[in-house]
C-alpha cells in the first residue's frame, strides 16, 4: 500500500493542466557538493514542470547537471536546497512514495547476472508487491512486447548490448510506473539496436507513459521528446518544444574556419562580411560567424585571410538545429 502524496504546490504557467497535478515539479532546487570536493554547484535554483504522459529531455553535456537532477529526482541524491515532487511525492519527505512510483533503466547494465530475463523482471515485480503468478505473466507480456520471448530463459551475459537495455526497460515497467526515467538509453549501443530503442521509447509515449530522457545525441533529443530543458553549468537556460528553443535562442547557421595561423592580428580584417547583420568571434586559428544571412560569408573570409597571409584549412557551415541552439545559449559546442 503507498504511502500518501505529499501535497504539490500550485502549479507554474506553462505545467500540467488545471485539472491534473504536473508529474514532476521542483522549486528552486539547488545541489552544492562539500567544499571536499571543490565546493561545486551542480544544480542552482532549478524550475521545472513535466507533465503527466509528456515525453521529457534533459539535454547537456557532461558535468551540466542531468545526472544530478536526475539524481535528486529519484531520491538517490539529497537536495542541498528547494524542494521536488513526482508523481505528487516530495522527494526529502517522501523518499519511499516516490520510489513506489518511478521506474528508472540506468545507463550501466543493472541486471542479474545469476537470473534469467524472465527471473529479473519477476523479480522486481514481486519487490513492488506482485504475487507470484501476476510477476510471472507480466513479465512474460513485457517480453513478448519487446521482442525477447525467445531470450525469456537466457542469462543476462548472454544479451547483446541492445538486447540487455531493452530488458531494462522492461523491468523498469514491471510495476506500472508513474514516471520513468531513461538515462542514456541509447548509449553504447549500434545503430541497429539504437533505432529498435527508439521505437520501444515511441510506442512508450504513444500509449501515454510519462518519461524524462537524458541524452547526448541531440537527434535522439529531437526526435523523441515533446519538450526539452538545456542545461548548462546547473542553470537552466531553456525549457520548450524542440523548435521552440530554436526559434527563441536565435539559433543562426554558424561558419566556422580554421586558418593555418592566429587570426586575431587580422580580426578588423577579417570583418566587414556583407549582407550583415552577422556576428563574428575570433579565437586564435579559429574564427566563427553566426548569422541569417550564410551567403557570400565564407567567401569573404577565404579572400580576406588569403590577404593577410591566413590559408584556410577547414571549414564548416552548420544550419539552424539544436547544435546551433545550444551554442547560442551557452556560447560553447556541444560536446558530449
Amino acid at each position: 500500500m503507498n504511502p500518501t502524496p505529499t501535497p504539490a504546490p500550485p502549479l507554474v504557467p506553462g505545467g500540467a493542466t488545471a485539472h491534473a497535478p504536473a508529474a514532476i515539479h521542483t522549486r528552486g532546487l539547488r545541489k552544492v557538493y562539500p567544499r571536499a570536493q571543490g565546493g561545486l554547484v551542480a544544480v542552482d535554483a532549478l524550475d521545472l514542470t513535466v507533465r503527466q504522459g509528456e515525453f521529457f529531455g534533459l539535454l547537456g553535456t557532461n558535468g551540466a547537471g542531468k545526472s544530478t537532477t536526475i539524481g535528486m529526482l529519484t531520491t538517490l541524491v539529497a537536495p542541498s536546497a528547494g524542494q521536488a515532487w513526482v508523481a505528487g511525492y516530495e522527494v526529502s519527505a517522501d523518499p519511499v512514495g516516490v520510489k513506489s512510483r518511478i521506474g528508472v533503466v540506468s545507463q550501466a547494465n543493472t541486471l542479474d547476472r545469476a537470473l534469467t530475463v524472465a527471473d529479473n523482471l519477476a523479480f522486481r515485480g514481486r519487490y513492488f508487491g506482485m504475487r507470484a503468478p501476476a510477476a510471472r505473466r507480466r513479465a512474460l507480456e513485457l517480453l513478448e512486447r519487446f521482442g525477447l520471448t525467445d531470450k525469456a530463459g537466457a542469462k543476462a551475459h548472454q544479451l547483446s548490448g541492445g538486447q540487455a537495455r531493452r530488458v531494462m526497460i522492461g523491468r523498469a515497467l514491471m510495476h506500472l510506473p508513474d514516471v520513468l526515467f531513461l538515462d542514456e538509453p541509447t548509449a553504447g549501443v549500434d545503430p541497429q539496436a539504437r533505432d529498435d530503442l527508439w521505437r520501444i521509447i515511441a510506442n512508450l509515449h504513444e500509449t501515454g507513459q510519462t518519461a524524462v530522457l537524458t541524452t547526448h545525441y541531440l537527434d535522439e533529443a529531437e526526435a523523441l521528446c515533446g519538450r526539452l530543458a538545456v542545461i548548462d553549468h546547473g542553470r537552466l537556460l531553456a525549457c520548450d518544444t524542440p523548435e521552440a528553443i530554436k526559434a527563441s535562442s536565435g539559433a543562426r547557421t554558424v561558419i566556422t574556419v580554421h586558418y593555418d595561423g592566429d587570426a586575431t592580428p587580422a580580426t578588423d580584417a577579417l570583418r566587414g562580411i556583407p549582407g550583415g547583420p552577422h556576428d563574428m568571434d575570433v579565437d586564435g586559428p579559429t574564427v566563427r560567424v553566426r548569422t541569417t544571412r550564410p551567403d557570400g560569408v565564407l567567401g569573404h573570409l577565404l579572400r580576406a585571410g588569403g590577404a593577410v597571409g591566413l590559408t584556410v584549412r577547414d571549414a564548416t557551415t552548420t544550419p539552424p538545429s539544436l547544435q546551433t541552439a545550444f551554442l547560442t545559449l551557452t556560447g560553447r559546442d556541444y560536446t558530449p
